[in-house]
């Protein structure tokens, strides 16, 4: 999709939402447990590219979701944020 200064945004292979974008940095952390290894500045960055990714793909309202571990639905070990928009939260509850 793009990519920005240590960042890169593709679509999700497996989509859960009508838009499912992950965002990874291209630095390896294995997962948001770890986050304190990126700077503050790094960590804003990140955070900033995620939104951008999120207005790129046209979205206003998104969640942003961050699996941690396997008990938490992790199964790739790199930190990656799920953007997931398109559709009304409730939409996929009913």
């Amino acid at each position: 999709m793009h990519a920005a200064d240590g960042f890169v945004a593709i679509n999700d292979i497996n989509p859960q939402a009508p838009v499912h974008v992950l965002v990874l940095p291209e630095r390896h952390v294995d997962t948001f447990r770890d986050v304190s290894q990126f700077d503050e500045a790094e960590a804003k960055r990140m955070l900033a590219f995620v939104a951008e990714t999120a207005e790129k793909a046209g979205l206003t309202d998104y969640r942003v979701v961050v699996n941690v571990g396997p008990g938490g639905g992790q199964t790739v070990f790199h930190l990656h944020w799920h953007i997931l928009g398109g559709r009304r939260l409730e939409e996929r509850l009913l």
